[in-house]
């Protein structure tokens, strides 16, 4: 099988995690394609298991004493819950003309609303039917690291160091790390495959934080409510009125947001989940701190404990680490140089795995895979990018 292969392949099993489990993984099912990578590693006569909370190792031992690095790869194995990911149908398009592309009778993409798909002219994409998401976030991930291992180990004249592999589930809800076994994965740094388009170097991410605004409001007769009832979905709609209006549908770049994810309520209680996002250490502070100062505005207003706030830290900057471990960049930057491809550094707007290894001490910034528009119906890969990428991990480890 080649990297297309795989992928097609990967996409077809459902992994969609569950942010409202407790469970280790958060569904059963994301070890339904990690068991499955460990038999094709096994197959390819590697050393591979599984661990009870579904997290995938392996190891190719080094074939040269000239590398200066052992180098680790990792993606993950968990898709989505934003969208559909039962019964993935995906389609092949080949030498995409820059037109709209039909996913059904309901779905298009455009490159007026869709600008990155000039990016991908004259290449072979997978899309959705439009009925899921298709799962390149980050199973492209997942088929570029398998399709590079069975290259390395049938090109005997590649020279390497040893080159550590690990597949994590529950990326997506931010638990993708929590039990990962740095005991077991040992290289001197690694690299996500996460990221966009091929060629991008992602070393700087949000500092990240979620917001619980819980809200107990009084239940009244109506017929006798004056004076009386508070009503805790408009005080609700009060709270999320005093934020600054920086959420992520009018934000880029560098800039940060506040994200309301969910919210449910009655008269008597409501509650807002947020997620709190900001690449500035000081002002990722002070986003929290507005929480504060909102909920003892609206508890003076209505002279009650009318608003709790519970506030959770996610993860952090990796650029503070990678500060004089910049070689680890370069060498992903001559990687993809000499695969052909222009080098883009650029920061992450989300997090990742390697975001939070970096700070359980495995430097790990993040390296693009050929995906777009991810966690949605429109999502979809480019196969021209999916085959750089492979090129892109083998010059990685490959020893002048």
């Amino acid at each position: 099988m080649n990297v297309l292969d795989k992928f097609l392949r990967y996409v077809k099993i459902d992994t969609e995690s569950d942010p409202y489990s407790e469970t280790s993984p958060s569904t059963e099912k994301q070890k339904d394609l990690s068991m499955l990578l460990v038999k094709e590693l096994s197959e390819m006569g590697l050393n591979a298991f599984m661990c009870k909370d579904g997290y995938v190792y392996s190891k190719i031992e080094k074939n040269t004493d000239k590398a200066k690095y052992s180098i680790g790869f990792i993606a993950h194995v968990d898709t989505s819950s934003d969208a559909p990911g039962t019964n993935v149908n995906p389609r092949i398009i080949k030498q995409y003309d820059g037109k709209t592309i039909i996913l059904n009778d309901v779905y298009q993409m455009s490159p007026k609303e869709f600008p990155n798909l000039l990016e991908v002219i004259g290449d072979d994409l997978v899309v959705t039917d439009g009925n899921t998401l298709l799962g390149a976030d980050d199973k492209a991930g997942v088929a570029e690291i398998m399709q590079a291992v069975q290259d390395i180990l049938n090109d005997k004249d590649l020279l390497h160091g040893d080159i550590y592999i690990a597949f994590t589930p529950d990326e997506e809800i931010g638990r993708g790390t929590d039990h990962f076994n740095l005991e077991v994965f040992t290289p001197d740094f690694a690299y996500t495959f996460d990221g966009g388009r091929v060629g991008s170097i992602e070393s700087e991410n949000f500092n990240a934080a979620a917001a619980l605004v819980t809200i107990t409001g009084k239940s009244i007769h109506p017929g006798t409510a004056k004076d009386k009832m508070v009503n805790a979905q408009k005080v609700a709609i009060e709270f999320n009125s005093l934020l600054p209006n920086e959420a992520p549908e009018n934000t880029s770049g560098y800039e940060g947001f506040y994200h309301l994810t969910s919210s449910n309520g009655s008269v008597e209680s409501a509650t807002l989940e947020y997620i709190i996002r900001d690449f500035d250490w000081d002002n990722f502070q002070k986003r929290k701190e507005i929480f504060e100062t909102i909920k003892n505005k609206l508890n003076k207003k209505y002279n009650y404990l009318v608003v709790e706030v519970k506030l959770r830290d996610q993860y952090y900057n990796m650029a503070l680490k990678l500060k004089g471990k910049e070689y680890i960049l370069d060498i992903a930057k001559n990687a993809i140089t000499k695969a052909g491809v222009t080098p883009i550094f650029q920061p992450i707007r989300g997090g990742t795995d390697g975001a939070m290894l970096t700070y359980k001490g495995l430097t790990t910034p993040n390296l693009g895979m050929g995906g777009y528009n991810y966690h949605g119906r429109y999502e979809y890969v480019s196969i021209n990018q999916m085959e750089k990428a492979v090129e892109i991990i083998k010059n990685i480890v490959r020893v002048k």
